[in-house]
């Protein structure tokens, strides 16, 4: 039975949306995923996973069962028409805990996200119900009556209304989104001209295992190695050409017959043309409406960031939909996720579409400019290490929203950013990556000494609150059992990660959020006066909450 109450109703059942129902899940908000299709879409999707996501796989248990569908440290190489290297995208770092391009199957991981939520009975997926209105339910508006119907096997959502009440809603849609049209939101920016056909091959014929751009001014197309023997091939279609022509078994086959040998056969999976999107929504709120994913933002497929950039969404949205739902923190919140989020998606989008024009140049002009600095630029080291290490790829940095920056000078620029995920030992001896320690909650991270004794009890109240993990990591030669911190963790410093960190950073106690995000660095002494502002920028009136189970050892000097 559908359930007719949650706090959190989610419309699509895409990467995005199931992401962020795990993550309410994992955090215990009753949550309701809506899909007006049948069954989890089955075609030609993304194909690149990063570090950030697998991460927020990783805090809702699931990486496992997804890096089963990936192809690690997966290079992308930029060749010319000659076969001459031009650029390779080859990071080897993991600052994160995960190899940073991984070539992947959506539809499969789709799957395994959707599985996940099986573990949470305050989570339900309906499929075949279609979003058709939202209005808020009285006079204070603080909950919201959503008008679902359900869809019949042609795709009509003809079917009786179904009346569903939810603290929030959140549109994980797609680019039509009819959550984003409900709210009256734009879609501002541009649709390339430009269309490719997408061919997807079983019991791959070539078998190498990376990513091969051919920048080829009369053939362009991308080769890409995906897991399970499966080989994608990405062709231009010409402007002017018939869609449903190109899809057609002679076309298609004629095109693979340019790029292999003519006596082989491929089986064909699927095939598909697509157009590249370069969009966005000017804020991603409007009271208890909210959109993330494709939703909100479109982005051309060259760098494989539209899927990792809706995971970053529901990443972000997660923590702050648990803290609002539950009455911890004020709706005020959810303003932040507007802040955080959209400057980063915009600038993920103009990444894209500059490596389009690399890719595909818009004129002779700009041709004949790449044609002729590129293999001059691939000879020089900086420029070369500049690319292959992913260096041009911008990175979350939050000036603004739930974070709270030092008074002193910040030569690290470490609040606002993501937090490195180094390995760590328990006193056991027992090494994991430090989320795995920590789960998917707050944490206080204080280095070496513990910090227990510069709280208040107002700090307390807050801290437990927001189940707060506190962690005290030391170097691996030192006691992991002297003076633990109150209810929490004593880590080793498996590798220096921690140390040099901390060397950098404006303070000796790190805020983490759960998200991963830096949300405060200080010394000991100042953690209630830092506590206090990041209290204000949460939203949570710290004077409302209860009284803490524990209290500091003494008073905080």
């Amino acid at each position: 039975m559908l359930p007719t109450d949650c706090d959190v109703l989610i419309v699509g059942a895409g990467p995005c949306g199931l992401t962020l129902a795990n993550h309410l899940g994992t955090l215990g908000v009753r949550t309701l995923v809506v899909e007006r299709l049948p069954a989890l879409i089955d075609y030609p999707r993304g194909v690149g996973v990063d570090d950030e996501a697998l991460r927020s796989f990783q805090a809702v248990g699931l990486v496992d069962a997804v890096r089963r569908h990936t192809v690690p440290n997966q290079v992308m190489r930029f060749v010319d028409r000659r076969g001459r290297l031009l650029a390779s995208i080859e990071p080897t770092a993991e600052p994160f805990g995960w190899p940073r391009r991984n070539g992947f199957i959506q539809p499969l991981v789709d799957r395994e996200l959707a599985l996940g939520l099986g573990r949470f009975p305050q989570v339900s997926l309906a499929l075949c119900h279609a979003f058709e209105s939202v209005a808020p339910i009285g006079p204070e508006g603080g909950e919201l009556r959503v008008t679902l119907r359900t869809v019949d096997e042609a795709g009509d959502a003809s079917g009786a209304p179904v009346v569903v009440t939810a603290k929030w809603l959140v549109g994980c849609d797609g680019g039509r989104s009819a959550v984003r049209n409900a709210m009256g939101l734009p879609f501002e920016g541009r649709s390339e001209s430009t269309r490719w056909l997408v061919i997807d091959l079983a019991d791959d014929p070539i078998g190498t295992p990376n990513v091969s751009f051919r920048l080829d001014d009369d053939f362009p197309y991308v080769e890409l190695a995906l897991p399970h023997g499966i080989r994608r091939f990405e062709f231009m279609v010409p402007e002017g050409a018939d869609e449903a022509e190109f899809e057609s078994d002679a076309r298609v086959f004629a095109l693979l017959a340019r790029v292999l040998p003519a006596d082989v056969r491929p089986r064909i999976i699927r095939r598909r043309v697509y157009m590249h999107h370069a969009r966005i929504a000017p804020t991603f709120r409007s009271g208890r409406v909210l959109i993330a994913g494709d939703a909100a933002h479109l982005m051309p497929v060259w760098q494989g960031q539209g899927f990792n950039t809706g995971i970053r969404d529901a990443t972000n949205l997660g923590w702050k939909l648990a803290l609002a739902s539950r009455g911890v923190a004020g709706d005020g919140l959810l303003d932040t996720y507007t802040q955080e989020r959209h400057a980063h998606a915009g600038a993920m989008i103009e990444l894209s579409v500059l490596v389009g024009k690399i890719f595909v140049p818009a004129s002779p002009l700009a041709r004949l400019a790449r044609n002729l600095l590129g293999p001059l630029l691939s000879r020089i080291g900086p420029v070369r290490r500049y690319i292959a290490e992913m260096r041009f790829k911008p990175m979350p940095f939050f000036a603004d929203g739930a974070v709270v920056h030092p008074g002193v000078p910040d030569a690290a620029g470490a609040v606002g950013k993501v937090f490195v995920q180094p390995r760590v030992a328990d006193a056991s001896g027992r090494i994991s990556k430090l989320d795995d320690a920590i789960g998917l909650r707050f944490a206080l991270i204080g280095w070496s000494a513990r910090f227990d004794a510069w709280l208040g009890a107002e700090s307390c109240r807050l801290l437990e609150a927001l189940d707060a993990r506190r962690v005290v990591v030391r170097p691996s030669c030192q006691s992991l059992e002297r003076e633990p911190p109150e209810d929490g963790l004593v880590l080793a410093d498996v590798d220096g990660t921690f140390k040099r960190w901390f060397d950098a950073a404006p303070g000796s106690v790190v805020v983490l959020r759960p998200d991963r995000i830096v949300a405060a660095v200080c010394l000991p002494w100042q953690l209630d006066a830092t506590l206090r502002e990041l209290a204000a920028r949460l939203r949570i009136d710290v004077a409302a909450l209860g009284a803490p189970r524990t209290l500091p050892t003494k008073e905080a000097a």
